[in-house]
């Protein structure tokens, strides 16, 4: 049985009105700290703390957490005013989209479907939003950053009843709940993830039910997936043999921690006679750790997103 999380989460008041973990001042390097100040956080430009995965272990009871897909999306952070990255910078969204949205703090991600990351990031990078495509998206919101004292200690079954609600009370087709559901134990767990994959998906996420507002990675929030992934760095091109001859047979690639690996397989041919140039960053997929740190059967994925 999973341990309960025992973090006790302080807050104090922001000119907006609203109250925020002291971690999430971090939002601005001058934010102000008591009301009456003159910067609300929409002026930050630097990365909002909010609440990332750690991995799944066997050892976790999932009883104790709700259960959700894991959209592949693109992560989006509503501060109350506007729609921001992952990274802080604020997303060229079209004024009608922002304008449904409640003044509460939403944390979500902007999805377009399975399968669909490729076609979602060129939308949400423009910086003149075409509304025929942001017709097609939808943001799919999971946490409620805390915009009361009282919801600061809200566990997460509390916060996303909140989160239907306001989501509820908006009434637009472009803001969804993300669905979440319990499961019995571990046998359930997979097979939930076995169904979700075959259907397309990419995983599971799973909350922890009793956990107040956190940020940073810990295990109030986890993912479950058939395989890892990271990111790294090319370093140079290396030809290829056989068929492969005239092009670029694999990539030499460097972890941020130092460590080189080859990445060949699942890269294609229009990437192997065009392959991205030294010090792009890459996703790729893996199915474990050696005892030597570095990615056992390692495959492209894609560029990584620099939101």
């Amino acid at each position: 049985m999973s341990a309960p999380l025992r973090e006790t989460v302080s807050v104090v008041v922001l000119a907006s009105g609203l109250f925020w973990p002291p971690a999430l001042l971090a939002l601005s390097a001058d934010a102000p700290p008591v009301a009456g100040a003159a910067a609300p956080i929409a002026a930050s430009v630097n990365p909002p703390p909010l609440l990332l995965a750690a991995n799944y272990r066997d050892s976790v009871d999932p009883s104790a957490y709700w259960v959700s897909e894991k959209l592949d999306g693109v992560r989006a952070f509503w501060d109350g005013t506007t729609l921001r990255f992952r990274s802080g910078r604020a997303i060229a969204a079209p004024a009608w989209f922002t304008a449904a949205l409640p003044p509460h703090p939403l944390d979500g991600e902007l999805w377009l479907g399975r399968g669909q990351f490729d076609a979602l990031s060129a939308i949400v990078r423009r910086e003149q939003p075409l509304e025929s495509e942001w017709r097609r998206l939808q943001l799919h919101v999971f946490e409620l950053p805390p915009a009361t004292a009282d919801e600061a200690a809200l566990t997460f079954s509390e916060r996303w009843q909140r989160l239907r609600q306001l989501v509820a009370a908006a009434g637009v087709p472009w803001l969804e709940a993300v669905a979440q559901f319990r499961v019995a134990d571990c046998g359930e767990l997979a097979q939930q993830l076995a169904a979700t994959v075959a259907a397309g998906g990419e995983g599971l996420m799973l909350h922890r039910a009793d956990a107040p507002y956190l940020t940073g990675r810990n295990d109030a929030l986890l993912k479950l997936k058939p395989w890892h992934d990271a990111e790294a760095t090319v370093l140079a091109h290396l030809p290829g043999k056989g068929r492969l001859h005239g092009s670029v047979g694999a990539l030499l690639m460097q972890t941020d921690d130092g460590r080189r690996f080859r990445l060949g397989s699942g890269l294609s041919d229009a990437l192997r006679q065009n392959p991205p140039p030294p010090g792009t960053r890459l996703s790729y997929r893996y199915t474990e750790l050696t005892p030597a740190g570095l990615p056992r059967f390692p495959r492209y994925w894609r560029v990584a997103d620099a939101f």
